[in-house]
């Protein structure tokens, strides 16, 4: 099998370049680089620079390198971004992922594989998401990350393509130093970034219906989730025409008052944080259920919080060596 990954040379994506290739899989990269590292793809897996929105060139990569899968990383991620800017999430999340599924079914390729979220679940009153939970997002971000979901789904029901919808929850660690998270987006390098600059680290909003007040996440290693991904490219392989819809977390939550009080242990830093205002669209509390994708493919996370901090910090100090503490 051949995969093109969309998005190869960001963060998730070359972590699942790596994980395909380790598994004797061939790779290509599509990345239109506003935000992947060209560095991060390995020596011998091709990088077209290209954007999903220019089906033209997505059709010429797919016939040239005889792709017969697809792994759809690349989009527009940041939720309080998507809440400024919402025809902008669109037109690259919705109408990029429109433009890539049409190249892909002109060409034949049989497996699709999109990178979906959990902010498609918004702010669920469960103790545990499951699959099943009605999804409410509560951002343009996570709308689109839903529309994605029909749209592959229906557009799999219409030509025979093998998907699978993928709802991450919150990505961290790293598997090894040069493939940290090198973006200040997600909570731990925002945590990296303040302790840094010897500031004391955010927390946005503190008055939530949770035991400390701060939002409680489920994390999910790099690692696993690009196993993940094999997994789940491996069985569209073996069962034409399936059509999976998976959550990928650990099903345990952590506070985010919890997580820096972590982060500070590991680092050596002690600097208790700052209560600022709410972030919009933030939920109290999205933990995932993961029985679904252990019963149908033995997936299972292997890594821990702890794993996710510790690596995370090692390729950190590796960008920043001023941040490490004798």
């Amino acid at each position: 099998m051949t995969w093109l990954i969309t998005g190869g040379a960001g963060y998730i994506g070359a972590h699942v370049v790596r994980a395909m290739t380790e598994a004797g899989e061939q790779a290509v990269v599509y990345d239109d680089l506003s935000t992947g590292i060209a560095e991060r793809v390995p020596d011998g897996v091709p990088l077209v620079i290209g954007s999903t929105l220019d089906g033209e060139l997505l059709g010429r990569v797919l016939t040239e390198h005889s792709v017969t899968g697809v792994v759809h990383l690349a989009a527009k991620k940041q939720v309080g971004e998507s809440v400024d800017l919402p025809l902008h999430y669109y037109r690259e999340n919705v109408e990029g992922l429109r433009v890539l599924l049409e190249a892909v079914t002109a060409a034949g390729v049989p497996s699709f594989v999109f990178s979906s979220s959990a902010a498609v679940y918004g702010m669920p009153d469960v103790h545990l998401v499951t699959e099943e939970t009605p999804c409410a997002p509560m951002s343009p971000y996570g709308e689109t990350k839903l529309a994605g979901e029909w749209l592959v789904r229906a557009t799999g029901r219409a030509t025979g393509l093998s998907t699978a919808s993928l709802r991450y929850f919150n990505v961290a660690g790293a598997a090894s130093p040069e493939l940290a998270d090198v973006g200040v987006f997600n909570l731990i390098p925002m945590v990296f970034e303040k302790l840094t600059e010897e500031a004391p680290p955010r927390i946005f909003g503190d008055d939530y219906p949770t035991p400390d007040g701060t939002c409680i996440r489920d994390y999910i290693h790099v690692v696993d989730l690009a196993e993940a991904h094999v997994a789940v490219a491996r069985a569209l392989q073996a069962s034409p025409g399936r059509d999976l819809t998976l959550n990928i977390g650990r099903g345990e939550g952590v506070s985010v008052r919890e997580m820096i009080d972590r982060i500070n242990a590991v680092t050596g830093h002690h600097r208790p944080p700052t209560v600022t205002p709410r972030r919009p669209g933030d939920p109290a509390r999205v933990v995932a259920s993961a029985d679904r994708i252990t019963a149908e493919l033995g997936w299972k996370a292997r890594h821990d919080v702890q794993d996710m901090i510790t690596s995370a910090w090692d390729g950190w100090v590796r960008q920043y060596p001023g941040a490490a503490r004798d």
